[in-house]
């Protein structure tokens, strides 16, 4: 028996990360892959068995787990965000629900042929998209705009909001009809929302008063982070229930505005625990299937998913966006991307259990047919949201720009070969003088010290896919590259060698707090600089057959200094001292070369 409980809990880990990787490797939606490898643990191989494991605990730890996901998406909404998609998220999570609610209602009566109520309840539990869906894709979409901003604010509060709907619907079919259930409803919904946004904001109150009074140690803030979101999740489901996840959300949102303590170290640890728990819910969700479930797909839950995704999506981004600054791109591109998630088939699975044990047999379709929403959305919306935001031209799943931090002479100089090759670039600086000749040169500019919470906020960064930090002063470069390593990860951060570690083999930052070595061995800051103010310039060269990369080496000597290599398929790579790059002829190399060495 305890060899096949630790099977199991080890499996949902070993292949939920094992998705993860492989996702990352083929460059496919990581929930697609979680599904397919739950199906294959679950119902086709029978190695995972999410209820015989779990018991009567599985949706508990489901919905403690989603909680924890809503409070590090709460983490990530900036309030300063909804200057400009307040009123659009507004609508999304009202006007939008609604009309999703309506439609989604009544084709689940007329095409489903199931009950009315059912139905009702159907599509209160199918307005929800959530952040445990959305969330990877815009990670991997990267989309740029108001689009990414609007798609986050929406996945994560609506969870809430459409959980309460279902709940408010629930209740009206136990109480045996609307009227009966009036009362009961109006005091339900007011009291979720108020103890949900109480408790939350006391937890985050809660939160910030330990941190800044310094009671307790810098080890045990996310712990102790951790366990008030759970503390502040279990309470609010105990005073009202239901209210929970609303809870957690709000806790999150409180301690991403706050500007008392900060909690940049949090968020880093909720961000790994995120994938963690994603991973782990989606092979759970899959994995509960039942063969005997795939009866209930055919022609009428086909159609069923065509409607909710070609009729209640659009119908709902449209009223939505109506007097909205958003374009029709942008609008196109939220109508195309609405999967459902955990949230959705955990409600459906307490829900069903509940109306089961009430007399309603019929209510034993809601798991199988949300689970074929679920799985239907998240296939479809995770193949096509990639080649459908390239061709709206609202996303860059593989961004090719760069930004540089440093507008000094020479980085300007960087900043205008990699401009001329069609490469989106973005100096930021500090120093007025740089920025303004920056702007003089025809470069895009961002005037703020690279460290500060405005620049973090502010930056768009659509189309960018890599730093460099080009600065005189390492520690401040290494600062840099840990203030946007959460963006675009270590194999993409780069910063120049320091001048210390060129008489020591010790470095003056730690090794994790530190960029990829830029260029090579030697080329540091004052080196370029000598050879920049030298007279040396930046030249692209196109190799060929005749005139290959030996050639090259040959030719310049010691008097070049490789930095970029545009591949045939216009991928910018960077020679770094830990790097190999071999280029070969038809690509191009972009160099810093000295003139006395020009023959």
């Amino acid at each position: 028996m305890l060899d096949n409980l630790l099977l199991g809990l080890a499996s949902i880990i070993i292949l939920g990360i094992t998705a993860e990787w492989l996702a990352w490797r083929l460059r496919l939606p990581s929930i697609l892959l979680l599904l397919v490898f739950g199906l294959v643990a679950g119902p086709v191989t029978g190695i995972l068995s999410p209820d015989a494991l779990f018991g009567d605990l599985l949706l508990p730890i489901v919905s403690l787990a989603v909680a924890i996901i809503l409070f590090e998406g709460g983490l990530n909404l900036r309030l300063t965000e909804l200057r400009e998609i307040g009123g659009v998220v507004r609508n999304l999570v009202t006007v939008g629900i609604f009309v999703s609610w309506l439609v989604g209602s009544i084709a689940a009566y007329f095409i489903l042929n199931i009950e009315l109520s059912l139905a009702v309840l159907l599509g209160a539990i199918l307005v929800v998209t959530g952040p445990t869906v959305i969330m990877p894709l815009l990670r991997q979409l990267r989309p740029s705009g108001q689009v990414g901003s609007t798609l986050k604010w929406e996945g994560i509060i609506i969870d809430p909001i459409g959980a309460i709907l279902a709940v408010l619907i629930f209740e009206i079919i136990m109480a045996g009809g609307f009227q009966e259930a009036t009362a009961l409803v109006g005091i339900s919904l007011l009291g979720t929302l108020l103890v949900g946004i109480t408790i939350g904001i006391l937890g985050a109150i809660i939160v910030v008063l330990l941190l800044r009074s310094y009671w307790i140690p810098d080890f045990l803030h996310s712990a102790v982070t951790l366990a008030m979101v759970v503390t502040a999740f279990t309470a609010s489901d105990i005073v009202q229930p239901q209210s929970g996840l609303l809870a957690a959300t709000m806790m999150g949102i409180a301690l991403a505005n706050q500007k008392t303590v900060s909690v940049r170290h949090i968020i880093e640890f909720k961000e790994n625990l995120r994938v963690l728990l994603i991973s782990g819910l989606f092979i759970l969700l899959a994995a509960r299937l039942q063969i005997d479930n795939l009866a209930h797909v055919g022609i009428s839950s086909l159609a069923f998913i065509a409607v909710l995704m070609l009729i209640a999506r659009p119908a709902s981004v449209a009223i939505s966006t109506l007097k909205s600054k958003f374009s029709w791109r942008e609008r196109l591109f939220l109508s195309c991307l609405a999967p459902r998630g955990i949230v959705a088939a955990a409600i459906s699975s307490v829900f069903a259990l509940r109306l089961l044990e009430a007399g309603r047999p019929d209510a034993e379709l809601l798991v199988p047919l949300t689970f074929v929403v679920v799985a239907s959305t998240v296939a479809v919306y995770g193949l096509s949201a990639s080649p459908v935001a390239r061709w709206l031209q609202v996303a860059d799943p593989n961004p090719q720009g760069v930004l540089i931090i440093g507008g000094h002479t020479w980085a300007r100089a960087i900043a205008n070969a990699l401009q001329a090759e069609g490469y989106k670039v973005l100096i930021v600086d500090a120093n007025w003088a740089n920025i303004s000749a920056a702007r003089m040169a025809g470069l895009p500019t961002f005037y703020a010290n690279i460290l500060s919470q405005y620049a973090l906020d502010e930056i768009e960064l659509g189309g960018i896919g890599r730093l460099l930090a080009l600065t005189y002063d390492d520690e401040f470069n290494s600062l840099a590259v840990l203030q946007f390593a959460n963006v675009f990860g270590r194999a993409e951060s780069y910063q120049l060698v320091s001048e210390s570690e060129q008489n020591s083999n010790k470095k003056s930052v730690s090794e994790h707090l530190h960029g990829r070595d830029l260029f090579g061995a030697g080329i540091t800051y004052t080196q370029l600089s000598d050879r920049f103010f030298k007279g040396a310039t930046t030249k692209t060269t196109t190799l060929t057959t005749e005139f290959d990369y030996g050639a090259f080496q040959s030719h310049y000597g010691d008097s070049a200094i490789p930095l970029f290599l545009v591949d045939h398929n216009g991928i910018l790579k960077i020679f770094t001292m830990d790097s190999s790059l071999k280029p070969q002829p038809g690509q191009k190399l972009i160099s810093f070369i000295s003139p006395m060495e020009k023959t």
